[in-house]
Formats: structure tokens, C-alpha cells, sequence
């Protein structure tokens, strides 16, 4: 009778092999969409109410360990970081606030090697860099503290202020020891590279910074570009700094100091302002380096002046010794008069200098097919360490236009 019961109960409801796997495919589903369901809220909800959801997740006791350490709750935030270590070893931001923790429990030691594992495994740990940076340098080991504020300040433009702060006053404090590391890390020309050296040039403790780190870069694999020292030397003029000027480009022999006029034929363009010609751009007053008509090999600067406006055409920064100079140029007069419409000058460049002394800029009833020589004597005085030398405009009342070629532009001592 049993057997025939047993016949008679539909083969469909006989739970079977299959019919166990599909529950269990199911119930699997189940958990597997809870579980997605919740990773939002244990990433982003209140740390209580995330250790509710799931009070074995590691990504929860780290976010609960990270609390108590805010908190100042010390014990728990170790607590806590060891069971989220426990479960991840390898949570670099655990592993951090356990390094904290052992650092306001007064391990230092160990929090240092802890901390030091926590960024050497990940560059982007902010904290743990930070901690670095100021127990290295309270260490004074310079080239560890300023590797791992490196690290930061490529990551983190909004820090910047701060640690560049850091290597300037470093800098000033203690250069003989600070300034070759960073100097060794410009030299990697990192992405803060440009931001730092323009930083340096707006206050006197930064430009002193700036000028010894341009003398260490100079020796080594990558020295200021021509545009780096020449904010660097603009930078020293306007903070009244002729005499440091001159030091640091001593120091750097760029240019060289051995040539009173650079650049003196127009044809060399690696040269850093003010020691170079800087050429006016104004209505009625045209200025360029350009090829000689004459010969196309050839460059020299080309002015074309209306003989009404009034303006600096062309100018560089020298330094010569108090004495007597003569200037000699070579001349080619297209149309106009230049002797009487433009005139070469030389200022004194500090404070309250005027014009020492001026020669006409041309030869008159030049020919307009040749070149000719010009020369004028210049006096410079006891008192003025350094000079602008410029081609000025004479201008009339009257419109006066004027083409003319200069070039082999020299300065040497008379006589």
C-alpha cells in the first residue's frame, strides 16, 4: 500500500537534486543583492549606523577606527584598526591610523615604521605623509622630509602655500643643508616646479632663496631656463637689488660677464632678460630683430620711427666700471635722419639715475645703400653700479619718418 501511495504522488512535487541547487542559486542571489545593496550605505552612511549594517566589514571598522582617532577616543581608533588590519592587512588607511594611534600613545619609533609602510604603500595617503614630512624634519633629515612633501604637493595644488613655505624657511634657516635636496628635487623638474620658483620671487627671504638654489641647479642635469632667470633677475631689480644681481649672474656667468653689450649682433636669442634686448612696441615706434636686406644671413635690428612718438625703442641692462666708454654701431640709413631722430643713452639704473650721457644714433648724409660707423663716449660715474643702455627717440613736432638698420652694437673702455 505504501509503495503504491508513494506511486501515486506526482513525480513534479518530489523534491530532487535540481530543484535543491535552483533554492540555493536563489537564496545566494538573495544575499549577493543585499550585499550590493548595502556597500553605499556602509561607504556613506554614519559610521553607527554602517557597523549596524555590517559590524564585520573591514571598510566599516576602519571607517569607525578613523572616527575614535578623530574623536580622540585613542584605544578604541587601535582597537578598532587592528580588527580592520586583521581582516585587511593590506588597508593602507588602517594601517595609518593604527600608526597614529601608536604615535599619540608616545611610540614614535613605531609609529614612524608604521607610517612609513603606510606610504610607501600608497603615494596618495595624505596623513601619513604629512606625519612623515614633520617627524622627519623634526629629525632634521631634510631628504626624507622634503621626499615625502614632495609627494604631496604633486598630488595637492591647495597645499602648495604650505609646503613651499616650508622649503623657503628651510632655505633661509639652514642652507647649507636644506637647499642642495631641493635643489635636487627641482632638478627632477616635478609639476610644482614653475609654481615654487615664481613663489620665491615675491618677497626678499625668497628671493635670497632663489638666488642660491639658481647657483646649485646651474652644476647640475637641469638649471634655470632662460625665462626662470629672467623673472629671477626682474624679480631682484624691482626689490632694488642691482649689487645681488650682479652676483648671481657672476655666479652663473649667464651671460657672460667678460661681454658689456650681450647679444651686441642681434643674432643670439639664449639670453635671459634684462640682459638682452628688450624692443619697444608702441604706435609710431616699430622694432625687430630680423634679416639684413643687404645680406639675408646676416641679422640686425630694423627700426622704423614716425619722428613723433616718443619712447624707448630698444634697451638691455649693463654694468660697467665708474669711467670713460666709448659706444661704436654699425649703421644703415634707408630714409630719414636717425642722427637727429634717435639717440643711444646711458642711464643709471638706480633709484633717481638720469641720462649720463647721449650720442646720435645715425651719421648724417649717410648713404642708404651701405653700412657706416657710428660712436659716441659715455662717462660713467663712481655712483652707478649699473646701467641701461638704449636707443631713445628725438622726437619732432612735426612728423619725421625715419628707417634705419643698426647692428655690432659695442661698448669698451676709451682710450
Amino acid at each position: 500500500m505504501r509503495e503504491r501511495a508513494d506511486r501515486s504522488v506526482p513525480r513534479r512535487l518530489r523534491p530532487g537534486v535540481g530543484d535543491l541547487a535552483s533554492y540555493g542559486l536563489i537564496i545566494g542571489a538573495v544575499l549577493l543583492g543585499w550585499q550590493i545593496a548595502i556597500q553605499p550605505l556602509i561607504q556613506r552612511a554614519p559610521v553607527e549606523m554602517a557597523v549596524s549594517l555590517a559590524p564585520g566589514s573591514p571598510l566599516v571598522l576602519r571607517r569607525a577606527a578613523e572616527s575614535e582617532l578623530a574623536a580622540g577616543r585613542n584605544e578604541n581608533a587601535a582597537a578598532l584598526s587592528r580588527d580592520a588590519l586583521v581582516r585587511s592587512p593590506f588597508d593602507v588607511r588602517a594601517l595609518r591610523v593604527f600608526g597614529l594611534t601608536e604615535a599619540r600613545a608616545g611610540r614614535e619609533d613605531a609609529a614612524d615604521e608604521i607610517l612609513t609602510l603606510a606610504g610607501n604603500w600608497s603615494l596618495r595617503d595624505d596623513p601619513a605623509h604629512a606625519w612623515l614630512v614633520e617627524r622627519r624634519l623634526r629629525r632634521g633629515d631634510y631628504a626624507s622630509s622634503f621626499a615625502h612633501a614632495d609627494t604631496l604637493v604633486r598630488r595637492r595644488e591647495d597645499i602648495q602655500p604650505q609646503v613651499f613655505r616650508l622649503f623657503t624657511v628651510a632655505g633661509n634657516a639652514d642652507p647649507a643643508r636644506s637647499l642642495p635636496v631641493v635643489a635636487r628635487l627641482l632638478a627632477a623638474k616635478p609639476p610644482w616646479r614653475p609654481a615654487y620658483l615664481a613663489s620665491l620671487n615675491l618677497t626678499p627671504e625668497g628671493l635670497q632663496v632663489a638666488g642660491n638654489l639658481a647657483i646649485l641647479l646651474q652644476a647640475g642635469r637641469a638649471p634655470l631656463s632662460n625665462q626662470e632667470l629672467q623673472d629671477l633677475y626682474g624679480a631682484l631689480i624691482n626689490a632694488g637689488g642691482i649689487q645681488a644681481l650682479q652676483t648671481v649672474r657672476g655666479r652663473l656667468n649667464r651671460p657672460s660677464l667678460a661681454t658689456l653689450v650681450t647679444n651686441s649682433g642681434f643674432g643670439e636669442a639664449d639670453h635671459p632678460g634684462p640682459f638682452q634686448w628688450r624692443l619697444s612696441e608702441k604706435a609710431g615706434i616699430a622694432a625687430e630683430i630680423t634679416a639684413d636686406d643687404l645680406a639675408p644671413s646676416n641679422m640686425a635690428l630694423r627700426v622704423v620711427y614716425d619722428g613723433y612718438a616718443t619712447g624707448t625703442v630698444a634697451e638691455q641692462l649693463v654694468y660697467l666700471a665708474p669711467g670713460a666708454y666709448r659706444l661704436t654701431a654699425a649703421v644703415r640709413t634707408e630714409s630719414g635722419n636717425p642722427a637727429d631722430r634717435l639717440a643711444w643713452t646711458l642711464t643709471c639704473a638706480t633709484a633717481g639715475g638720469g641720462d649720463r650721457a647721449s650720442a646720435p644714433a645715425g651719421a648724417r648724409g649717410a648713404s642708404t645703400d651701405a653700412w657706416t660707423t657710428m660712436s659716441g663716449r659715455f662717462e660713467v660715474p663712481a655712483n652707478c653700479p649699473a646701467q641701461w643702455l638704449r636707443l631713445e627717440t628725438r622726437a619732432a613736432d612735426r612728423r619725421d619718418p625715419t628707417l634705419v638698420w643698426y647692428d655690432r652694437v659695442r661698448l669698451a673702455p676709451a682710450g
